[in-house]
């Protein structure tokens, strides 16, 4: 994976020096977040400008629901739904992704101007997508996908979910690669959500590490689903409608952020560009701690001794080893609370000279 800043780049998108914010905008009557609010062409594109003013790095189409029970909208349908958008979009600058499971979608959508193709199935609802995605050299993002959820949560029993989703990933991008697109433009995503239950979600946002681990650029899609509505209901609430989840979705887009995503996918653009930026602005600060040759700030408090300490006590004395004498003759097991207390800056198995590191 070609490394920018940790998390990757994706051949063919522009660099971002920090996780990226994919906007999202759903031109369907029933999605579960928006219902609909941007079904009309003209509010789609006027709300996707929204999202990138807002700060979003680029905005994510989609035509079709994909919520557990959904039923899938036919050809002509979702074409008519995504492609003017794309179009609208794209004609206005936008980098534009198509969040589709039909190759013909796909198709016309980059032919549009669309840059990126989105696929919750990672190309196995359609057969033809991973060719038509190959031929036009176009990025891919393959997610963990177990089927279609109509009827519920399908599938959705693990043994262990960190490992079998890894797995699962794993061969779906060596399909992928089998089928001729190139690896330095495939992204995985986890699917939280699919075939999953709130457990299975927060154990894989927790381990997004392994993820990683197999080598793409990774993209999390965690903005409003059900199981931020359990964490914030608790044990026995209800949970919350799903427009009333952005703030848990910013939390986990700096949680994401911090662990090296590439992008996240979010409705709500605002508060989560403000924490991927937080994030990063935290990154640059310790990749400046951690710089050859630089010396932090620690110590800085030992100019200031706390009540009760030796204040002509030197800036880098440590507490004496168990059994070591003092400065004053005396063994360390003399040691009496006020008379050399250490500084918190500085533990009690400080050793010279280790000053900067980590």
């Amino acid at each position: 994976m070609s490394k920018q800043s940790g998390r990757g780049r994706v051949a063919g998108l522009p660099e971002w020096d920090r996780c990226a914010v994919m906007g999202v905008v759903n031109v369907t009557p029933d999605s579960f977040s928006d219902g609909g609010r941007f079904f009309d062409t003209t509010a789609a594109v006027k709300h996707g400008l929204e999202l990138v003013a807002q700060g979003a790095d680029l905005v994510d189409v989609g035509g079709e629901s994909t919520r557990p029970g959904a039923t899938r909208v036919d050809e002509a349908e979702e074409l008519k739904r995504v492609v003017p958008v794309v179009r609208g979009l794209a004609s206005e600058g936008v980098t534009v992704s198509v969040d589709t499971m039909r190759a013909s979608v796909a198709e016309r959508a980059l032919a549009a101007g669309a840059a990126l193709v989105n696929d919750v199935s990672g190309g196995l609802a359609d057969p033809a997508m991973i060719p038509v995605v190959a031929g036009t050299g176009a990025p891919f993002v393959v997610m963990h996908w177990r089927g279609f959820l109509e009827g519920g949560n399908v599938k959705g029993v693990y043994d262990d979910v960190v490992t079998e989703v890894v797995d699962e990933l794993h061969a779906r991008v060596e399909a992928v690669l089998a089928g001729g697109v190139a690896p330095d433009r495939i992204v995985v995503d986890p699917g939280l959500g699919f075939s999953k239950d709130a457990e299975h979600d927060l154990v894989l946002l927790a381990h997004l590490d392994r993820l990683l681990a197999l080598g793409h650029p990774l993209l999390v899609a965690a903005s409003r689903k059900r199981f931020l509505g359990r964490v914030l209901a608790g044990p026995e609430g209800a949970p919350p409608p799903a427009r009333e989840r952005d703030a848990a979705t910013a939390a986990v887009s700096a949680l994401a952020a911090h662990a090296g995503a590439w992008a996240v996918r979010v409705h709500e653009v605002r508060a989560t560009a403000d924490a991927v930026r937080v994030a990063r602005a935290v990154e640059e600060a310790r990749a400046a701690e951690n710089a050859p040759g630089v010396t932090t700030t620690r110590g800085v408090h030992d100019a200031h001794p706390a009540p009760g300490t030796n204040a002509t006590r030197g800036a880098h004395d440590a507490r004496p080893a168990p059994g070591a004498t003092t400065a004053s003759g005396a063994r360390s097991s003399d040691y009496t609370p006020g008379a050399h207390a250490p500084s918190p800056a500085h533990p009690t198995d400080h050793t010279p000279g280790s000053e900067g590191a980590r």
